[in-house]
């Protein structure tokens, strides 16, 4: 039987439309499938991203309006491919952003879809709000970071052991030495500290092992965050630890809030017990103290002894703890930080063995600014961070420098001073923000608060992105590094210097850039790790002697001169 024209046309289409329902691509609405997509967006996108305002990168509130899911997909499985591609949408981010986002092909096709049907649940698109606080400012720092003509001369020492099958592979994260300056010893974020012996490493402790609520991910500030030793290390065997568990309800928390905002993850600080002539664990450990926060963002980056002070100084034996604000300002909690009452965004002091906290697990130093407010915590000894990253002291002038990692235009270096107020989040560097619009902007201070400090170095993200502190150099090896301040940039692997004689407050010092060399050779770190986000940090050993090395591939270098 032969058809009519009319009725192939009709079968055509229905067939058409039939294969391209089948076809187009469509986000489960399966509660199953959105719980488990939360879990993942949690583990791998909430350190650069959320649904309240931009940070490292973009607001992703109503994203599967804006985009296709061909395009969503794409994107999260090789951004910089896309980007290279010359995809519009692509390049415009990466033009805004100034960072490649991690590619994730290592997730699976389901994993993918469970992610993309979470992100679907959030279809708000931001709206712009009116104010009248100026006009927001573009480049806020014009004037760019000048190369000073000197390349470090770095030499290869070892790559710690993975810990991960995809970048970054071995998260090492500090390097610290007893105080005797004997023995040097760095952790991974992934949950282990090694004793380093010449070129390899050797482990002396597991936070597993010990903590069956650990966790290390989403990647960037999660894990076994930072280490000190005690400065009579050689006598007592102290060690203090910090690591992230998960939310549990089961302990006591020191440092809590309201229950309508989240309690993602806890950060603990913890005291062991160790042999001081072969590092070796004893039983016993006692936590100091818990603190529940509101994303996995934002933690507790450093804990850490003065090492210049003596033992008849009144800071002998006092413990710093930096604490950032948990992702709390750009997720709308403002009244977490900005605070004396509130423990996030500021950095601590302690003393570990004392008992005149709340818990009675550590003292609270007398002369602590707010020790004898009964209306502050006594235990605070700076507030107004974001995410202060790293803290160390000027060997000569006991001067205490802090990083503070920035939001979306600036990173600051601070000089800390007790009792102050360094202005996160109503300042980034010297510049306005404002919570209650486009956090990603900042603005000219017309009415400078002059309660509020400002950084003694800064710069914005046309340089660079994410502020690592260093240290001032005090070493005998390298001359022409002696009183310069020495960090750099976590994302880009830059490394820059500053005048340690001018790092005053009120002052804005002068920032340079270093290159740097390997086997005779002028390369980048992102050429030596193949890898475009590099996590640097930097650190000294026991005898001063600098250190850079590198999350994205678990290396170490040591400066050894300078050219």
């Amino acid at each position: 039987m032969i058809m009519n024209k009319t009725k192939i046309v009709f079968l055509l289409l229905v067939v058409t439309v039939f294969l391209g329902c089948q076809s187009k691509p469509s986000y489960s609405n399966q509660p199953e499938s959105i719980a488990r997509g939360n879990e993942l967006f949690e583990q791998h996108c909430t350190a650069c991203h959320n649904f309240k305002s931009a940070g490292i990168g973009s607001n992703l509130s109503g994203i599967t309006k804006m985009v296709s899911y061909n395009w969503l997909n794409n994107f999260i499985k090789n951004p910089k491919q896309l980007i290279d591609s010359g995809d519009e949408r692509a390049v415009k981010l990466y033009k805004k952003y100034n960072i490649y986002m991690p590619n994730f092909e290592h997730l699976k096709t389901e994993e993918l879809n469970n992610i993309l049907a979470f992100l679907n649940t959030k279809t708000d698109i931001p709206k712009s709000v009116k104010n009248n606080y100026g006009t927001p400012l573009k480049n806020p720092i014009k004037d760019s970071i000048a190369k000073n003509g000197k390349t470090l001369v770095l030499k290869y020492i070892m790559q710690v052991p993975a810990t991960s099958k995809n970048k970054p592979v071995a998260r090492i994260n500090k390097m610290h030495s007893t105080p005797d300056g004997k023995n040097t010893f760095i952790n991974d974020l992934n949950g282990i500290l090694y004793h380093i012996n010449g070129n390899t490493v050797s482990t002396v402790l597991k936070i597993e092992d010990y903590f069956k609520n650990f966790i290390s991910t989403p990647g960037l500030g999660t894990g076994f965050g930072s280490f000190a030793f005690h400065p009579d290390f050689k006598a007592n065997g102290l060690l203090y630890t910090s690591h992230t568990e998960k939310n549990n309800v089961s302990k006591a928390v020191d440092f809590t809030y309201n229950d309508s905002i989240p309690k993602t993850l806890q950060w603990v600080v913890t005291e062991w017990e160790m042999n001081p002539k072969n590092f070796a664990i004893k039983n016993t450990h006692r936590e100091l103290l818990r603190i529940d926060m509101p994303t996995r963002i934002h933690g507790m980056q450093d804990i850490t002894f003065n090492p210049v002070t003596t033992k008849n100084s009144l800071d002998y034996g006092n413990l710093y703890i930096g604490i950032g604000d948990g992702g709390s300002a750009e997720n709308g909690f403002t009244h977490l930080t900005q605070s004396t009452s509130q423990i996030w965004g500021t950095i601590l002091r302690i003393n570990p063995l004392g008992n005149t906290s709340k818990n009675k697990k550590y003292g609270i130093p007398n002369n602590n600014p707010f020790a004898n407010n009964k209306n502050a915590l006594g235990e605070i000894w700076a507030y107004g961070f974001r995410n202060p990253h790293r803290m160390s002291w000027h060997p000569n002038n006991g001067q205490m420098l802090a990083s503070d990692i920035g939001h979306k235009k600036i990173e600051e270096i601070n000089s800390i001073e007790k009792g102050y107020n360094y202005g996160w989040p109503k300042r980034e560097g010297t510049f306005a923000i404002y919570t209650d619009t486009n956090m990603e902007n900042v603005y000219s201070i017309k009415n400078r608060d002059t309660t509020l400090i400002d950084p003694v170095l800064q710069f914005d993200h046309d340089e660079a992105n994410a502020i690592c502190g260093g240290f001032v150099y005090n070493g005998k090896a390298i001359p022409e590094l002696k009183g310069k301040y020495i960090f750099g940039s976590i994302v880009k692997g830059c490394v820059f210097m500053a005048d340690a004689k001018h790092l005053e407050l009120g002052k804005q010092s002068t920032i340079t850039k270093f290159e740097i060399s390997v086997n005779n050779k002028t390369t980048t770190f992102q050429e030596l790790t193949k890898h475009h986000r590099i996590d640097l940090r930097l650190d000294i050993d026991g005898s001063n002697e600098p250190y850079l090395y590198t999350k994205a591939d678990g290396k170490i270098y040591k400066i050894i001169g300078v050219k």
